[in-house]
């Protein structure tokens, strides 16, 4: 037999050897990664609603997970999480797509101040309109809200010039912005907060060169304040909550979105050596799962999952080595078919197994609102 390239390829080279044959709680998707990450580096998180399991995990497993909003040190941790402190690095809610990232560098320096400033609810309570879900019962004013505007505007500048490793979770194509002058919303005007006029908002799905260029200025003016910073680029594995994009299914359209998001991070990681691509999405959603990492609603990803994420993360970046827990699950010949599933909590004889397979932790995601009618 001659020789041929294939022959010297290492083992995670092989779907067979690195996908099919290990326990799938064992597979490690993660190629080159070459950033290290100390217990003193400075790491801040934004993104998507899987942003904030990366969060979660950085703080209790000891590393220094940045968080410029904290909240007064008066309330209680309860209060502090209903008012999303802490829930990432600064108080800015769920950012889903490229050009919000991009337009909140540029509106915390002042370079961009949308013209719609404020949403006014009918009990009379006010809304920011790039935050809409931020405070439970709304600010009582415009000027409370503007005050808490900038008092967030400058911990975001504080995090981005203090920062070492910023992680960024791209979780949407599809997004909403103002005809005025291109702001861009976290949710649909008149979901949570304003009033839906075709004639003032368009929607617009994003393709990779739009969201490249929204990255790579993000990138810039990052690079401008903070010349060390690194990042982490990942592929939130949650499915969109619904489309608009007309005409298309809902399973469709995620596909387009998540190939969209994965096209560009590539891009980004092959443009900038300090871009690192973590690969969040495979390990979620790639067949050696077999949909286990998923919870019954298909969408919300289960605490094993991101488990296995993290453990990943940990080991390729901080060297810290945690063991799999041991795969009972996959004894399963196939996933729980929904029909078989039950409708409220699971038996108290339940496997173990499968229960733990079906816990998820909640997080705060702005987007459930669009399926709540």
């Amino acid at each position: 037999m001659t020789d041929h390239p294939y022959k010297s390829l290492p083992d995670k080279a092989f779907w067979r050897r690195s996908v099919a044959r290990p326990a799938f709680s064992a597979v490690d998707p993660v190629g080159e990664f070459s950033l290290k990450i100390e217990k003193d580096t400075k790491v801040a998180t934004a993104g998507s609603c899987f942003a904030q399991h990366v969060a979660r995990h950085l703080a209790q497993s000891g590393f220094n997970y940045f968080v410029v909003e904290e909240g007064h040190p008066i309330l209680r941790g309860p209060v502090r999480a209903a008012h999303n402190y802490g829930t990432f690095s600064a108080r800015y809610g769920n950012i889903y797509t490229a050009r919000q990232l991009r337009q909140l560098m540029d509106r915390a320096y002042g370079r961009f101040t949308p013209a719609e400033a404020a949403w006014t609810d009918p009990d009379g309570t006010v809304r920011d309109p790039f935050r809409p879900t931020i405070q439970p019962g709304n600010f009582a004013s415009v000027a409370e809200m503007e005050v808490d505007r900038a008092q967030h505007f400058a911990a975001v500048r504080r995090m981005f010039e203090e920062l070492d490793v910023f992680v960024f979770t791209l979780g949407l194509t599809e997004c909403w912005e103002s005809l005025e002058d291109g702001a861009v919303f976290p949710l649909c005007p008149g979901v949570e907060g304003g009033d839906f006029d075709p004639a003032k908002y368009a929607f617009r799905n994003q393709g990779v060169a739009e969201i490249v260029e929204d990255m790579n200025a993000f990138i810039e003016a990052l690079r401008a304040v903070n010349p060390t910073a690194q990042m982490i680029v990942t592929v939130s594995p949650v499915p969109l909550m619904a489309t608009a994009t007309e005409g298309a299914h809902v399973l469709s359209a995620t596909t387009y979105s998540k190939s969209v998001l994965r096209v560009a991070a590539d891009m980004l990681t092959q443009q900038h050596d300090f871009v690192h691509y973590f690969p969040s999405f495979e390990i979620i959603t790639g067949p050696h799962a077999r949909g286990a990492y998923y919870a019954d609603d298909l969408r919300n990803v289960t605490e094993a999952g991101v488990n296995h994420v993290m453990r990943l993360l940990l080991k390729h970046a901080t060297g810290t080595i945690v063991e799999a827990p041991e795969d009972k699950a996959s004894t399963k010949a196939a996933p729980v078919k929904a029909a078989d599933r039950p409708a409220t909590a699971p038996d108290a004889d339940e496997d173990d197994s499968l229960a733990a397979a079906r816990a998820f932790v909640e997080v705060e995601c702005d987007e459930a609102a669009l399926d709540r009618s």
